[in-house]
């Protein structure tokens, strides 16, 4: 590694990866806040288990639809201004969800029906904001590095719910403040953030190398090169169409892959609060328990993508965090020591969270340009129907048995079989390892 290559890569790191790590963090939270909400929102609103997990995972049927559309056009006009759009859009319809109450009176749709369609529409808002983010990071970012950087920035993930949670337990408290519910206070402030930051966006992001006046000319011009070569190295042993990518069996395998994985995350995530509930802690310490799996989880995606990276080793990083997840997943449906199934937890929580950064680096290794945006787009968006799936599940098997058991088990099921497919794909690391050697 020379001087040019770590002076420019920790300038483009510096640049961008906190402000999207920090964009990110108000994404991911808008999207998940709504499982601390339902402490007290389901009551209120008359939402049963079911109601609540088809609402909760609708948002994703709306995402898989618009995902890979939003992704082409986050391609042709550019990250700064698409993210500046998504994240405009979906501050404000997450700030809607605290009036169901008023839209659905107002409406005659009543507070069930106006919970799922304002989750359609927070879904369609937000669609290809994290493939595009991925993407982006393609254009800024050697595959050799890939799985730490995409590590540092998933860690926005967990960190929502390290930081955000005990933060959606405080707001929670506001319960009668002015004319509001603490929930409705919830969704209020938490979704500010996106609103101002879409703004940010549009006036500090660069949309590829060749426009960062920020970097050197020498920096600019390694990083264009080094970029090309890369590309022109997956190229020479397969140049994908956009068409080839939606059909490419690898891409499809990845997105079963993704399926799983997603369906421990949201799955889990969003009846975490609910199981932590029952140990008979109060609102506010049951979202600090919760955050524990996410706090184990944030140190793993860091350590374990910085791992991936120094072994130049995909495959395996990515099958036995599943392994993981799922072995805890199903450990604590066994436990009923509250210490002891939190700890199962936070074994699950290792798991799904440190597979996520090193699972990115195996579509980029072999796709490149609109057919890398689209690849990626596709496989988010199937595997993010998990995210629909896994909640309905849980909330269905809970209001038919009473028990969590049978959803935890569901989940940890789709991770076996996720780790199953990921060993059978095959991968090429020397797609990943630098090209002949760029002139300074």
């Amino acid at each position: 590694m020379n001087n040019l290559e770590v002076t420019t890569l920790t300038k483009v790191t510096s640049r961008l990866v906190p402000f999207l790590i920090v964009c990110y963090f108000i994404a991911y939270l808008d999207r998940v806040n709504v499982g601390f909400a339902a402490l007290t929102m389901n009551q209120d609103l008359g939402l049963s288990q079911t109601a609540y997990g088809f609402g909760a995972g609708i948002f994703f049927l709306a995402y898989f639809l618009f995902e890979v559309p939003s992704n082409l056009m986050l391609e042709r006009f550019g990250a700064r201004k698409w993210i500046a759009r998504i994240m405009l859009s979906w501050g404000l319809l997450s700030g809607l969800m605290a009036f169901i109450p008023d839209i659905g009176r107002a409406t005659g749709l009543g507070s069930e029906n106006t919970f799922y369609l304002i989750r359609v529409l927070l879904g369609v808002a937000e669609a290809g904001f994290f493939p595009g983010i991925i993407f982006y990071l393609t254009l800024w970012f050697p595959a050799e590095y890939r799985a730490r950087i995409v590590g540092y920035f998933m860690a926005a993930i967990p960190l929502s719910t390290v930081i955000g949670a005990p933060i959606s337990g405080y707001l929670l408290g506001l319960h009668g403040l002015g004319s509001l519910a603490g929930w409705q206070w919830l969704f209020v402030i938490e979704a500010l953030p996106a609103i101002v930051l879409s703004v940010v966006v549009f006036f500090y992001l660069t949309d590829r190398p060749a426009d960062a006046h920020w970097l050197e000319a020498s920096e600019r011009d390694w990083l264009a090169e080094r970029l090309r070569l890369e590309q022109k190295q997956r190229e020479a042993v397969r140049e994908y169409t956009v068409g080839q990518a939606l059909i490419n069996p690898r891409v499809i395998g990845l997105s079963l892959v993704y399926f799983g994985a997603v369906a421990t995350n949201y799955g889990l995530g969003f009846f975490l609060p609910q199981i932590v509930k029952a140990f008979g802690l109060t609102t506010f310490m049951t979202t600090v328990v919760s955050a524990l799996p996410y706090a184990v989880g944030t140190v793993a995606m860091v350590w374990w993508g910085r791992r991936s990276d120094r072994k130049t080793e995909r495959r395996f990083h990515t099958a036995i965090p599943l392994f993981l997840a799922a072995a805890g997943i199903a450990l604590s449906t066994v436990l009923d020591d509250p210490t002891l199934k939190m700890l199962a937890f936070c074994l699950a929580g290792f798991g799904i969270f440190s597979c996520l950064p090193v699972f990115w680096t195996l579509p980029t290794a072999f796709l490149s340009g609109a057919a890398a945006a689209c690849g990626i787009a596709v496989i988010n968006s199937i595997g993010n129907l998990a995210g629909f799936a896994g909640p309905f599940a849980m909330g269905w098997i809970k209001d038919h048995t009473g028990s969590y058991t049978g959803g935890l088990l569901l989940l940890a099921g789709l991770g076996v079989i996720a780790m199953g497919i990921v060993l059978s794909l095959s991968h090429d690391d020397a797609l990943e390892r630098a090209p002949a050697p760029v002139a300074k």
